[in-house]
């Protein structure tokens, strides 16, 4: 499993963002105040902090660009949350313009990269330094694809985890990793699929279902197509608990 290289995550990345820019345009007033698919946040939630993190992943390219690094979020996790909560309630209208323009912004920082051919060597371009999980712009695309995906199936608008690509799936099994516990190993089993093997630990799992399904249940969502079924020692068992989804920093995820 590799993350997908510049020249492929840049197209997705545009699929993504029209995607649920295409979603999100048909929501009305009363849709954003709704409950979303996260505890505890309604959909209005969901818009502003995708809104925060198109923004925040353009300032990590745009200071990069200059061979500089600043935190992800002004105000640190603390500021994300603020953000977050008073923009949580606006209307339909004022989301709707906020996160096209904080796409746009990303996009544009995106699309403004030199060719991925450059260097990585010189740490230029996607291979230049940023401060999201000490990483280098290629990280951030990742970062916000999932992002863009992910969240836009939690706005339950109707295109839930059953839709995303066999691509951003392996990208899923491959960055969630770290959510199995120690002493776990996980077998997963996709339909029709080559077998995916995560973790390192003595207790082994098999966990059988569609490709979605498996990517769903290890980004905490719920598989939308109800097919995984787990087995231990050719006996059916609950699935695994998972660890806390990848910390961006030591402090905060």
């Amino acid at each position: 499993m590799t993350a997908p290289a510049p020249d492929l995550l840049l197209p997705a990345l545009h699929k993504a963002a029209g995607d649920l820019t295409t979603d999100v345009a048909k929501l009305t007033d009363a849709d954003v105040k709704a409950a979303s698919a996260l505890p505890g946040w309604t959909r209005g939630h969901v818009l502003a902090h995708l809104t925060g993190i198109s923004n925040a992943m353009a300032r990590q390219l745009e200071y990069a660009a200059r061979g500089e690094t600043v935190e992800l979020y002004d105000g640190g996790m603390d500021g994300r949350n603020r953000a977050i909560d008073m923009a949580a309630g606006h209307d339909a209208a004022t989301h709707q313009a906020d996160l096209s323009t904080g796409i746009d912004r990303a996009l544009r920082a995106f699309d403004a990269l030199p060719g991925v051919k450059d260097s990585s060597a010189n740490r230029t371009g996607w291979w230049a330094p940023i401060a999201y999980r000490g990483g280098v712009v290629l990280d951030g695309g990742l970062a916000l694809w999932r992002e863009l995906t992910i969240h836009n199936a939690d706005l339950l608008t109707g295109r839930g985890p059953e839709t995303w690509g066999r691509d951003f799936c392996g990208h899923l099994f491959e960055f969630l990793e770290p959510r199995v516990q120690p002493g776990d190993k996980l077998l997963l089993q996709p339909l029709g699929l080559p077998p995916v093997s995560l973790g390192s630990g003595n207790r082994s799992t098999v966990v059988n279902g569609m490709l979605t399904d498996l990517a769903a249940w290890l980004a905490g969502r719920e598989p939308s197509l109800g097919s995984l079924r787990a087995s231990a020692n050719a006996d059916g068992t609950d699935l695994p608990e998972l660890l806390p989804w990848p910390a961006a920093t030591p402090a905060a995820k």
